[in-house]
């Protein structure tokens, strides 16, 4: 295993920006000072839209990009300057980039013949990472053979067959179906907890990294924007975009004016007559006349079975899923969306009552994007 350290790390890329009257040179960081540790057998996901440095960063853990600034250590040992080869890194990308012509067991022999590994240490090797990925029926044939999930298991072991202290994997299952991922999931997190080795992943998808991941690195146009569990994410997020990121379907986030009320303080939307009060524990914060964002995630809107102090909306949109009920209201311009697993049916048009759980709302700073915060709470 081996704990990996960045510090203030950048990557900047230098182009040429054309125009109809001059070329001039233009620098663009694809990483801003991204500082985080991965400890000893921990694994990490790191979660965010395409570009947004995910990739980049993990390429330069791998030693396949330069740093511009900055420092990386695999235990004590600074690595900016070195080799791929002398990391002690696995890696395995989206695509599978196995040799057609060598069979499963020669594709995860190559690189180990390449370190002068005696064929006695090689076939230890492979006995021990063929079973853990379930593919030791697979070792005779070649890869033009194998489905999807067959090649990216075989991708995987083919990082992991030396035992490396850091395995990095990239996009490791963008290229399968639905079905095949959530096979693949569960055979990488158990991996994991066999091999106890250090695993760092990206991806755009969230249910792979929460599912999969002790802690979560959220990035951002090269930025990191929260480090975290999965349940720390998911409950309190540091600002729209990682609370709109994080959750399927995603947080409900609506464009609200606070007004003061005889009842106490209200969230009020445009173009809709709803009114919603303001949680006990935001009262120190708001004032009459606020602009902020509403945050409330689908689960945590209720409809009321009994009469509340909740203005009535209509149903917009009703979806029964089997094990779930979508629920959607029109809200001034806004949909507001609801979960729940109640076997419950409703007609659009159907007026309804809300209620929102007071513990589990956040707002946001409509112009920063970041969570408002109660007293207490700072």
């Amino acid at each position: 295993m081996a704990q990996l350290v960045l510090k203030n790390v950048f990557k900047r890329y230098e182009h040429q920006k054309k125009n109809i009257f001059e070329k001039k040179k233009v620098l663009d960081f694809a990483v801003k000072d991204v500082s985080y540790t991965c400890e000893d057998g921990e694994f990490i996901g790191i979660l965010g839209p395409s570009g947004c440095g995910k990739s980049t960063t993990l390429r330069m853990v791998a030693g396949l990009e330069s740093i511009t600034n900055g420092e990386m250590y695999i235990g004590d040992v600074l690595i900016n300057d070195l080799l791929p080869k002398d990391r002690n890194i696995g890696l395995a990308f989206e695509d599978y980039a196995l040799y057609p012509p060598l069979s499963v067991y020669e594709n995860l022999a190559f690189n180990m013949r390449a370190k002068n590994k005696s064929e006695e240490e090689i076939k230890q090797a492979i006995d021990y990472v063929a079973p853990l990925m379930k593919i030791d029926d697979l070792l005779n044939e070649k890869p033009t053979g194998l489905s999807g999930g067959q090649k990216q298991r075989v991708n995987i072991a083919r990082a992991i067959v030396r035992r490396p202290g850091l395995l990095l994997l990239d996009e490791p299952l963008s290229h399968l179906d639905g079905k095949m991922r959530q096979q693949l999931r569960q055979e990488i997190k158990r991996m994991h907890h066999e091999i106890k080795c250090t695993t760092i992943i990206v991806t755009h998808d969230q249910m792979e990294a929460m599912s999969l991941a002790d802690r979560i690195i959220i990035m951002k146009d090269g930025e990191v924007q929260q480090i975290g569990t999965p349940l720390e994410v998911y409950d309190n997020p540091e600002n729209e975009f990682v609370a709109g990121f994080i959750g399927e379907p995603p947080m409900n986030l609506m464009k609200s004016t606070i007004v003061k009320s005889d009842k106490g303080f209200m969230f009020t939307f445009e173009n809709s007559e709803l009114k919603v009060e303001v949680p006990k524990r935001y009262t120190e914060v708001v004032r009459d006349g606020m602009k902020i964002t509403l945050g409330v995630r689908p689960v945590d809107v209720i409809i009321a079975k009994t009469p509340v102090n909740s203005t009535p909306v209509p149903i917009a949109i009703f979806e029964n899923l089997g094990d779930e009920r979508r629920i959607s209201v029109r809200v001034g311009d806004m949909l507001l969306s609801m979960t729940t697993a109640e076997d419950v049916y409703y007609t659009p048009g159907e007026e309804v009552q809300l209620i929102f759980q007071e513990e589990r709302t956040h707002l946001f700073d409509p112009e920063t994007g970041e969570r408002i915060r109660p007293r207490g709470e700072q």
